[in-house]
């Protein structure tokens, strides 16, 4: 959290004073701050903060590539006959002891991904309930859900190395 709260300031500094404020200055002090403290602090290279950085990173890029794919899924699905689409709502499992954050960002990422829309969490927890424009493997579907998204945010969540 110190190394967290150090970032943002560096980044304020460098925002600053590199010229008017803006957010885009804001966002390279805050990069530039990053690499300043990974490099400043040898000691702090393993800590949380900068294993949890690297897994938001490839959490953000892994669901900007789902988005780009879903997107381009979507436009053959919608293009081709609808006689082909299989719709469906299909339970996914979930993890047990899923935090609130982790089954926000999990239900949110699905939602915002094309062609897929959560609907609602089991009163347990311990399942997820999607629709899906189009499921041609049911199976697969949870794998991908599993294995892609709840897998990252998990990463993310608990800093798993």
């Amino acid at each position: 959290m110190i190394l967290f709260l150090a970032n943002i300031l560096l980044a304020l500094l460098w925002a600053s004073t590199i010229g008017p404020f803006t957010m885009m200055n804001f966002l390279s002090g805050f990069i530039l701050g990053f690499f300043v403290l990974y490099m400043g602090v040898p000691s702090a290279r393993k800590g949380s903060y900068f294993t949890q950085a690297k897994w938001t990173v490839r959490l953000g890029l892994f669901f900007i590539k789902e988005l780009i794919v879903a997107n381009v899924k979507m436009v053959i699905l919608v293009l081709g006959p609808i006689k082909h689409l299989r719709p469906a709502i299909i339970r996914i499992p979930l993890e047990p002891g899923l935090s609130d954050l982790e089954l926000t960002a999990l239900a949110n990422m699905i939602t915002l991904t094309p062609g897929t829309l959560s609907l609602d969490i089991s009163k347990d927890r311990k399942s997820l309930f999607v629709h899906f424009m189009h499921a041609e493997d049911p199976d697969a579907e949870i794998k991908a859900i599993k294995e892609g998204f709840e897998r990252r945010i998990t990463e993310v969540t608990r800093c798993a190395a």
